[in-house]
């Protein structure tokens, strides 16, 4: 299947934000598809790669000339490349303050691009994230319904509401089993699979990193890299991970943030909003593609996946992306997300705070899952004195689990 031929949940949102402001960017790793994210948008404006050499050589030479020919739609990919670009830009849309829906950029992140934005766009430009393929995108399903409970405030009859949507019969495992890059899932051959794995890996260390972060020892952090995933889904000690590639504890503090700013790792910090006492309070993470930590831990088989002793933790962690994607897909504004864990050992893995109020959702890998194992929902639910709480896991059917918590099947998120 060809990529151009896939609909992106966030591809209306791109529209709408147009609509507010004079320019969008949209952020994200690379090969996840944010280029022809925004051809597909716009089609018909005028593209320039600040990659490409001569697109480069063109916009930097002279930017008052190129503003002056383009001083409207425009696609510029790869900004990072040239964040003076995005002080030029100020000028050109103060110009014109009034006018909307004339500007397109794309970006991998970096310390640079995001500090001018802040500095030059705030206020003028719409912000975009574009994670890789989520499961419904995959399968060419439109995006679940679940996530219209979070345009409004949660309460007890989000249930009844949740009761009624439909489950997808589509194969979610195969999805945590190879993630969401668009070039190698859309792929039959298992080797083409792995050897654009291979380069991507490669690519990320060698080029992207080097050229972010040039003072970065890459050797350390590609080690750094490698122990991570084995850690996806977990507390990161930073002291014993430090130890062990023979880093600072600092070191290891600044590469998580790197791996998070890239868009290869994702830091979730902790809950502090609950009336507990004995919270846990260092954050803890996961590599936001399934596919890629797969790679990286050389399991090749979907057999393998299965059986691996890590299931569990990458189940969870594959479903927490799920729902950030799926909600950075909306236009629900304010939100943001954590995870709850105390040193008595009681964890939910994921809460929801936003304008809807607080959710608490529970990852659970098997098909069936009993009220016994969600001793730390239900109290966390009694305890903040929410309406009520969600358990997602691998069964076919939503179920009412007790008054205040609901199952809800990953096929349906």
């Amino acid at each position: 299947m060809d990529m151009t031929y896939i609909k992106r949940n966030v591809q209306t949102k791109v529209d709408a934000l147009l609509d507010i402001f004079p320019a969008v960017l949209i952020l994200g790793a690379r090969q996840t598809g944010k280029t022809t994210l925004a051809n597909i948008s716009r089609p018909d404006w005028k593209y320039f790669d600040l990659e490409k050499g001569s697109d480069y050589d063109f916009i930097t030479s002279d930017y008052d000339f190129f503003f002056r020919e383009y001083p409207e739609h425009l696609i510029i990919d790869e900004a990072q490349e040239v964040p003076q670009i995005f002080r030029e830009l100020r000028g050109v849309i103060d110009s014109n303050r009034s006018q909307k829906n004339r500007f397109i950029l794309t970006g991998s992140s970096s310390p640079k691009l995001l500090e001018a934005i802040s500095e030059s766009l705030a206020g003028r430009i719409g912000i975009i994230e574009v994670g890789t393929l989520k499961s419904n995108e995959i399968f060419a399903d439109p995006l679940p319904v679940f996530y219209q409970i979070f345009e409004q405030t949660i309460s007890l009859s989000t249930i009844d509401f949740l009761k009624e949507i439909q489950v997808n019969e589509r194969d979610s495992l195969t999805s945590l089993f190879k993630g969401g890059y668009p070039e190698p899932v859309l792929q039959t051959s298992e080797d083409f699979f792995y050897l654009w794995m291979e380069n991507y890996h490669k690519t990320y260390i060698f080029s992207d990193i080097k050229r972010l972060y040039p003072r970065l020892d890459e050797v350390k952090y590609r080690r750094f890299i490698s122990m991570l995933a084995s850690l996806s889904g977990t507390i990161v000690n930073k002291a014993q991970l430090g130890r062990s590639i023979d880093v600072s504890e600092m070191s290891i503090r600044d590469y998580l943030d790197i791996a998070h700013n890239t868009y290869i790792w994702r830091n979730i910090p902790s809950y502090e909003g609950s009336i507990a006492k004995s919270i846990v309070k260092m954050p803890k993470g996961y590599f936001r593609d399934s596919g890629l930590l797969h790679y990286l831990l050389n399991i090749t088989s979907r057999e393998q996946m299965l059986t691996s002793p890590n299931i569990g933790q990458n189940f969870e962690s594959f479903v927490i992306e799920e729902i950030i994607k799926g909600l950075q897909s909306t236009n629900v504004r304010k939100w943001d997300y954590y995870y709850y864990r105390t040193r008595n050992g009681a964890e939910v893995d994921l809460i929801l705070e936003g304008s809807f109020g607080v959710l608490p959702i529970e990852i659970k890998f098997g098909s069936t899952t009993r009220l016994k194992q969600l001793t730390s929902l239900t109290k966390f639910i009694e305890d903040n004195q929410l309406p009520m709480g969600i358990v997602i896991n691998n069964s076919d059917e939503v179920k009412r689990l007790s008054d205040k918590i609901i199952q809800i099947p990953v096929n349906a998120i």
